[in-house]
């Protein structure tokens, strides 16, 4: 492949491309979070058990468990164009749609469907992103998208306490549907962005074609056959059965072991905020337990704006082994004293929410790097899905093991996960600092 997009000067059409496709991340945090804020009204208008609240609130990571992998494959075979605005019009007829539902049966098919699409958009618009990337770029902007993740979920709690305030419970209705209105904000900005990847068109027989965008929006001449990566001179059409086949097996190991061990302590913390701080004394059902809890989502936040720098300064493997291992502190130190004051806990909170900055930039970059053109969005698809079981996992079993096991030892075993996690980056994380987006993935 030529160093043509590697060596790219860095100009406005990647910062356009950066912000059209964050969409997906920005998404799916609002996507998830303003059903909590939902709930509310919901739960007295639809007269729902607890049963039926459980279940709307597990919809949406089912479906993103079952779209990862299934869109990330078909995203490979038929190219990131068609899909990268399907998905998004799919997620706003879902949202409108959610607006007169009556049924719980009806929100929960519709919360499947929009986790699909909102984990399709994963692998179609980091692949797209990360094949037009400058080499000294693509790891900070990579990292950008799940800043936007959690940029869509404190705006989902914005808009859905202005809307509670505002217009009571039945605003619930409003909520949901209002993810329709960043649908089509991105919809419109992706129209002035690159359809397609050049780096996929060349490896499915279309070199004159990817040249011609690259032209077009890089305002470079190249030649087509240099557009061809190594060892794919015909159309390349990957597999899952490819991603677990040597030389990627390792690979596919690292990146959906971290992810899950990551996300299954993250999400638990980000849902049962006020029940981990009422724990430790913190008055309940108040306004302090979810400010605190507010306060902890944006340390994760703050965590990713120096992890984007390191990683392209101090390297991506020493920052995920280096985050790993000091997140595995605050959460131990919980676990052998679980009695310690409130604000003592609410600070080892937050440090494994600043900690976490590191994995959370690279779970994304990571996959986008390691694999090559032809099965790079089924990476990034199955690594999505195997992060959703973590997901559902810690959500579910938190609560549980709260009140069966206490709050000692729940978080020794999630500095227990939190381990497996850097043992799992120990052994399997490489080093692709400055390294073209080919070789890194050779």
């Amino acid at each position: 492949m030529s160093t043509v997009i590697d060596d790219a000067p860095f100009t406005g059409f990647h910062r356009r491309l950066a912000v059209a496709c964050s969409g997906g991340p920005l998404l799916d945090g609002y996507i998830l979070s303003i059903v909590g804020t939902a709930l509310i009204g919901m739960t007295a208008e639809l007269d729902l058990s607890t049963g039926d609240i459980q279940l709307i609130g597990a919809a949406a990571l089912i479906g993103m468990f079952i779209g990862g992998a299934l869109f990330g494959v078909l995203t490979d075979k038929i190219g990131r164009e068609v899909m990268y605005t399907a998905d998004l019009v799919v997620m706003a007829a879902c949202s409108i749609a959610s607006f007169w539902a009556e049924a719980v049966w009806l929100i929960v098919i519709l919360r499947v469907i929009l986790g699909m699409a909102v984990s399709a958009d994963y692998p179609i618009a980091t692949s797209l992103l990360g094949e037009w990337l400058p080499v000294k770029q693509r790891g900070k902007l990579l990292g950008f998208q799940i800043v936007a993740w959690y940029a869509g979920s404190v705006l989902a709690y914005v808009v859905g306490y202005l809307l509670l305030t505002c217009c009571g419970n039945g605003s619930w209705r409003w909520q949901l549907a209002s993810a329709a209105v960043l649908c089509a904000f991105f919809l419109i900005i992706r129209q002035s962005t690159a359809p397609e990847s050049p780096r996929w068109l060349a490896q499915h027989g279309e070199p004159d074609k990817a040249a011609g965008m690259i032209d077009k929006y890089l305002q470079v001449r190249v030649d087509p056959a240099d557009l061809i990566e190594a060892g794919h001179a015909e159309p390349s059409h990957g597999s899952l059965r490819e991603l677990f086949q040597p030389p990627y097996r390792k690979r596919i190991l690292f990146c959906c072991g971290f992810f899950l061990c990551q996300v299954a302590v993250l999400f638990a913390m980000l849902t049962f905020g006020p029940q981990i701080l009422a724990s430790f004394g913190m008055p309940s059902g108040t306004w302090m337990d979810t400010l605190g809890t507010a306060l902890i989502s944006l340390v994760f936040l703050i965590g990713c704006l120096p992890a984007m720098r390191l990683i392209d300064t101090l390297g991506r493997r020493p920052t995920i082994v280096w985050c790993f291992g000091l997140m595995i502190i605050p959460v131990l130190f919980i676990g052998v004293w679980p009695a310690m004051p409130a604000l003592l806990a609410f600070l080892m909170l937050c440090l494994y929410a600043f900690f976490c900055g590191g994995p959370n930039v690279l779970d994304w970059t990571y996959p986008n790097e390691l694999f090559p053109t032809h099965i790079r969005a089924t990476a990034v698809g199955v690594a999505t899905s195997v992060s959703r079981i973590g997901a559902a996992l810690g959500t579910y079993l938190l609560p549980w093991s709260l009140d069966h096991l206490g709050m000692g030892p729940t978080f020794l075993c999630a500095a227990a996960l939190t381990a497996v996690g850097f043992g799992i980056c120990l052994w399997g994380a490489p080093e692709t600092k400055g390294v073209s987006l080919e070789s890194a993935a050779s």
